[in-house]
């Protein structure tokens, strides 16, 4: 089902409300605006006229109906309030049995740390029930959508088209949607049981190394993305034809799996349903952005800010421009990034996809400049086009949020010539005097340090000595002269084994950040080298 248009009156935050002119097209809505702007209340239109209509009750008038104002007959108040026209669906003439099914909510208030069942019970159609009186009540149905599991499974063996099934067939085709989903969205964490439902019933995951991980111990994070993919999948078959209403789904979560579970939760929903999200979330709305550009004319927003709701407001949808995505930065940071920023932002070099790599420039130089420069923060921004990019998108955001910090922009040496340093120094972007970090962290100077702090001064020969062979070989193997990171590997292998160093990082990245940074201290004639490229 698409929603078309909405018209309310005199309903909690609202005079007289019309939201026109929502597109065929749409299958993502979204709804941004400040707390108390007024999208809870519109999502309660929602839920209140399909309670009315889908099961024929009206709820509590005292919560519905806006404070000072009078409804024209007091006996039917419950049938001026709310009025929702789609794009597919004859909503007036549709019969209570077949609008029972053209929602489905869930609130912003979801709940359930634990469970274990040991027994079995009868779980209703999820389309014949109402679970909520409001959308202000706790959703919590992990527990319910785990006896629905089951009740699926009962179901499949007993089914005699599943005859030539085997036993693990049938589990992957229960819990492979979801193990599927999960996965999408969390990188290490797999669904791989439900245990006994008679003895222990819940559901495992493995994580990392850990096996047989409980629900239990997930984070509040995991367990909300968790909950709401599980539902779902478990209820799309009574909601295939539906719009799915979604209060806050960023709850408890960073900003990365905001925007993985809101692709996920778009590609789960019907092509022909609807998805309505309220958001403050501003990796949900920059996902929403990236699939409009992939899906144009798909997404839309409803932009509840700056509105006078006790007059008639009449609201069409927006689609992203500068000035709403501003809007979008101080609804989702306002004063906040303010309070936090820091005074000196510096942008440099670095991995950003996930990897052993990522952020790896950035972490380097916040451990060697945390102590004298405390208000400093080092972001990895990608290569070392993306840094020189003056239209970089991520950039741009932090320049408009962090308008009171200083922001430096500063890129490796690598093979760049005397005119290259020259052009970037004259766009104000900062340029290392060597080819890359691992040049400093790899310096003699360090190493040396290293020999002394572990008690094997003897060694530093040897050690500096290993590192030249390391560079002869990275030579050979046709890389440039002053290429450390080529030959780093190599380094970090000798000198572990030279000085007999144990727990020091497992890998060159863990070895360099765990064990090198530490030594570049403000005492070291590399660390002066360093901030002075930086900070002067």
């Amino acid at each position: 089902m698409k929603i078309k248009e909405i018209r309310i009156k005199q309903f909690r935050r609202f005079t007289d409300l019309t939201i026109k002119d929502i597109p065929e097209s749409a299958k993502l809505v979204i709804l941004v605006g400040p707390n108390g702007s007024g999208k809870t209340s519109l999502f309660e239109a929602f839920y209140y006229w399909y309670r009315l209509h889908g099961y024929r009750t009206t709820g509590d008038r005292d919560y519905y109906v806006k404070k000072g104002e009078e409804l024209e007959r007091e006996q039917i108040w419950f049938e001026k309030q709310v009025f929702i026209e789609a794009h597919d669906h004859d909503l007036n003439s549709e019969q209570q049995s077949s609008i029972q099914g053209d929602f489905y909510f869930r609130t912003a208030h979801r709940n359930e740390p634990d469970f274990m069942t040991q027994s079995l019970s009868r779980q209703a159609d999820p389309k014949k029930e109402i679970r909520l009186n409001s959308l202000m009540e706790t959703d919590s149905c992990v527990s319910q959508n785990y006896q629905r599991l089951v009740a699926q499974t009962i179901a499949s063996v007993y089914d005699t088209s599943n005859d030539g099934k085997s036993v693990d067939q049938l589990r992957e085709e229960l819990i492979g949607k979801v193990k599927k989903s999960l996965n999408t969205v969390f990188e290490d964490l797999t669904l791989t049981d439900i245990g006994d439902p008679l003895q222990n019933g819940s559901f495992y995951f493995t994580k990392g190394t850990s096996r047989g991980f409980h629900y239990k111990n997930l984070s509040a994070g995991e367990k909300s993305a968790f909950d709401m993919i599980l539902d779902l999948i478990i209820k799309l078959h009574a909601y295939e034809d539906s719009v799915y209403c979604i209060d806050e789904p960023e709850a408890h979560m960073h900003t990365a799996l905001q925007s993985r579970l809101l692709e996920e939760v778009y590609n789960l929903v019907p092509n022909k349903g609807q998805l309505w999200i309220a958001t403050h979330s501003m990796g949900m709305l920059k996902k929403a952005k990236e699939l409009e550009a992939k899906n144009p004319n798909s997404v839309v927003f409803l932009d509840f800010s700056d509105r006078d709701f006790d007059s008639s407001v009449v609201m069409t949808p927006s689609t992203v421009d500068s000035t709403l995505w501003r809007k979008f930065l101080d609804l989702s940071f306002g004063d906040l990034a303010n309070l936090i920023a820091p005074e000196t932002v510096v942008f440099c070099e670095g991995g950003i996809e996930k990897g052993k790599r990522q952020n790896f420039d950035a972490t380097i130089y916040r451990t060697i400049f945390t102590n004298n420069h405390p208000l400093t923060e080092f972001v990895s921004i990608g290569s070392c086009s993306d840094v020189e990019d003056p239209n970089n998108t991520s950039m741009r955001i932090v320049n408009a949020l962090l308008s009171h910090s200083h922001i430096i922009k500063l890129v490796d040496r690598d093979d760049k010539s005397d005119k290259e340093v020259a052009d970037c120094n004259a766009k104000g972007i900062k340029v290392l005097s060597r080819r890359h970090i691992e040049s400093y962290l790899f310096d003699d100077e360090i190493i040396r340090k290293l020999c002394l702090e572990k008690g094997k001064e003897e060694m530093v020969d040897d050690c500096l000595l290993a590192k030249q062979e390391a560079i002869k070989n990275s030579i050979a193997r046709r890389n440039a002269v002053d290429d450390i990171k080529s030959a780093s590997g190599e380094i970090m292998t000798a000198i572990k084994m030279k000085l007999g160093l144990t727990r020091c990082g497992n890998d060159t990245v863990s070895f360099l950040r765990d064990t090198m940074a530490p030594l570049i201290t403000s005492d070291t004639a590399v660390y002066k080298e360093l901030e002075k490229i930086i900070f002067e």
